[in-house]
């Protein structure tokens, strides 16, 4: 698969500090107009644009590309405060904010893909379960789930990740994302509501470290 790079003077882990778990092919370019060239001969299948720390040469960059008109859909890191700086939406396909979740990352890099005509392998595989991350739909033993928007991601971020133990605060990072304001019982209720779902002979796949949080089976 082809890289996404990221036109940045700072570490990735700086720019987003939540992308390291998607274990991304990220390569890392200079924020600079020279650049651009150098980043549209490597044929990504996503540009990241670090505007966040340095706006105006964000934009510069963001400008550039632009012009040489790819077929690559283009993502800015933005501050909140400068939403209204320049015409964003002129030069970017997408946006985040420094702090997005890695289940906001992973959405905006999706709906960028999909707006580009671009295909992958869509479904993530818990055991019995199937999730189809495009269409929003989960089967279990061939059976379809009915599962709300925030139970779908919560149960999909536990099942890409098999056997990794989250917290409650994290669970809420990740999933509800930095601007939730709700309390962590909220992920506890989204956990009993899944397992109602799953069944008694199936709640087992999503299993509780006391003290700690919760985990999906490692299968």
């Amino acid at each position: 698969m082809a890289p996404i790079v990221l036109l940045s003077d700072r570490s990735p882990d700086e720019v987003l500090p939540a992308a390291s778990a998607l274990l991304l092919d990220l390569k890392t370019e200079h924020l600079s107009v020279s650049a651009v060239g150098d980043v549209l001969a490597v044929l990504p299948q996503a540009v990241l644009v670090d505007a966040a720390e340095n706006p105006g040469q964000g934009h510069a960059v963001l400008r550039a590309l632009h012009e040489r008109r790819p077929r690559v859909p283009v993502l800015v890191v933005l501050e909140r405060g400068d939403l209204e700086r320049f015409r964003w939406d002129e030069v970017a396909d997408e946006l985040l904010f420094p702090g997005a979740p890695e289940a906001e990352i992973r959405l905006r890099l999706a709906m960028l893909r999909r707006r580009s005509g671009a295909v992958e392998d869509a479904t993530v595989r818990l055991g019995p379960l199937t999730l189809d991350v495009d269409a929003y739909r989960v089967s279990l033993l061939g059976r379809p789930l009915d599962l709300t928007y925030k139970e779908f991601e919560l149960l999909r971020f536990l099942a890409e990740r098999p056997g990794r133990v989250f917290t409650r605060p994290a669970l809420m990072r990740e999933v509800w994302g930095y601007d939730f304001y709700g309390g962590t019982r909220t992920v506890d209720v989204h956990i009993r509501r899944l397992r109602a779902k799953l069944g008694p002979e199936h709640e087992g796949l999503i299993g509780t470290v006391r003290g700690v949080g919760y985990r999906a089976a490692d299968l």
